[in-house]
């Protein structure tokens, strides 16, 4: 996804953008990236995360940036951020947390007005560079990034560090958070709340879709104010938030909790001997579904840590299986003929599921019943990259689908016919997932139940990934 983090301070405030941008390090596994303002010049830095953490990559470089008083951080899960730019409007850097489907066209539209792009993500045009180049076709900021906003499809939240303020920008239509806060000596914006309080800072208002704010030493200035329509991601809750984070005022931990009840009370009469949580998202779910069936909770895998830091790293599908599979060891006395029930977020692609439940079951396990979070992920994402790759056949419900049907003709129609949790083709793709992962039973969260734990209206909430529901361009 990619997380974020800007500081204008009345005093240096280069640590505070260090430690605040290392606290989004969940949201993203592949750049990182640095720029402040100091001696009337920007600073800019990037390093790659594949073979490193945050801290060990930066920490070295700190006093190049002086007594910068404003910066701005990234945690990016695609391409080398930030971006710096000059143009009629000045010299400016810019961070994206974005998923832009019309690039090709937008980046033509640049090329055919003799534009050029100098750099490069994976040999395409760096997603944030475009942003930055449509910002500069607007005659202020504030021109520049509405006119980027509305010409995106897909989702775009920015920051962009002037000589003189830092702009923060939701996306249109609010699908990835900013949210502001303040101490006596200036202000933040971040992806995530998470990273306020051991900087000192204190929470003010979570940006709406499309809200524009000034910070500067001045002072919070409202340069666009939001708009009503909203639908953020509701994997923010599912599986991306870091468990003290809150969005729109709601915990991700508390709302886990309720999510984890609402399936336990669909499973009254269940008998096992204990819950548990695939880590890291699965145990606020599981912790809220033991506490509701009464039964305890355990650990049964462990994560170890220290050399296998991150769940999406590298970015090679087979070794990201592989580091997967290393990093949670069972622990035998916990399983061993044992009938337990786990929690999970989410299943993208089932690989890394089933390895868990072979592991599970060579070391004893008399009962594995799993239970997912969220409905099954049916139709890929256009949004944040969560449920997206290049073939919607890399789901693993559109692998199902298709092998049910026998056709590779599988039209957005007949997957909702799958997406109805009553409907009879529902029940034997959930059959026929349950067999082939080894389970002894599987459920899925109902999306009305996924919907009530996390407590916003429907329509306020994006669920494409789930129902196809009708989404703003």
């Amino acid at each position: 996804m990619s997380g974020f983090f800007g500081c204008v301070s009345r005093n240096e405030c280069v640590n505070d953008v260090f430690y605040g941008t290392d606290y989004h390090s969940h949201l993203g596994t592949k750049r990182a990236g640095m720029a402040f303002y100091y001696n009337n010049k920007f600073i800019r830095s990037i390093h790659s995360l594949e073979d490193g953490y945050f801290r060990n990559k930066f920490e070295d470089e700190l006093p190049r940036f002086g007594e910068a008083q404003m910066g701005i951080g990234i945690i990016s899960d695609t391409e080398s951020q930030p971006i710096t730019i000059t143009s009629h409007l000045g010299r400016y850097a810019v961070v994206t947390v974005c998923r832009i489907d019309n690039k090709e066209e937008l980046a033509k539209e640049l090329l055919d007005k003799k534009m050029h792009f100098a750099e490069l993500s994976e040999s395409e045009i760096n997603s944030t560079e475009l942003v930055a180049i449509l910002i500069s076709q607007g005659n202020t900021i504030k021109e520049g990034i509405e006119y980027a906003q509305n010409k995106i499809k897909g989702s775009c939240s920015m920051l962009i560090l002037t000589d003189h303020a830092i702009y923060a920008a939701r996306d249109k239509f609010g699908r990835t958070p900013i949210i502001i806060g303040r101490n006596d000596k200036g202000y933040v914006c971040a992806s995530e709340s998470s990273s306020f309080d051991n900087l000192g800072y204190d929470y003010v208002k979570d940006l709406g879709p499309g809200e524009i704010v000034r910070m500067s030493a001045d002072g919070l200035l409202q340069v666009a104010q939001p708009q009503e329509r909203k639908q953020i991601c509701t994997f923010m809750w599912v599986y991306y938030g870091y468990p003290s984070a809150c969005y729109e005022g709601i915990n991700v931990e508390e709302s886990r909790y309720r999510c984890g009840a609402a399936m336990a009370r669909r499973d009254k009469g269940l008998d096992i001997d204990f819950a548990a949580g695939i880590p890291d998202s699965g145990v606020g779910h599981a912790v809220g579904y033991s506490n509701e069936m009464g039964v305890p909770y355990k650990r049964p895998f462990v994560k170890y840590t220290p050399t296998w830091p991150r769940s999406f790293m590298p970015q090679n599908q087979k070794m990201r299986d592989l580091v997967a599979k290393m990093k949670l060891l069972p622990n035998e006395t916990f399983t061993r003929d044992q009938k337990i029930l786990f929690m999970d977020d989410s299943i993208v692609r089932g690989t890394q599921l089933k390895d868990n439940v072979v592991k599970l079951l060579d070391e004893g396990v008399k009962e594995v019943h799993m239970r997912i979070a969220c409905p099954p992920l049916i139709f890929p994402c256009p949004f944040v990259n969560f449920s997206t790759s290049r073939s919607s056949y890399d789901l693993y419900t559109r692998r199902i689908i298709r092998d049910l049907e026998g056709t590779d003709n599988i039209t957005d129609e007949l997957c909702k016919e799958y997406a109805d949790p009553d409907s009879p083709k529902h029940e034997a793709m959930i059959e026929t997932m349950r067999k082939h992962l080894q389970l002894t039973s599987l459920k899925f969260q109902r999306l009305d139940d996924l919907v009530e734990a996390i407590g916003l209206p429907k329509c306020d909430l994006c669920t494409h990934c789930w129902d196809n529901s009708s989404y703003f361009e």
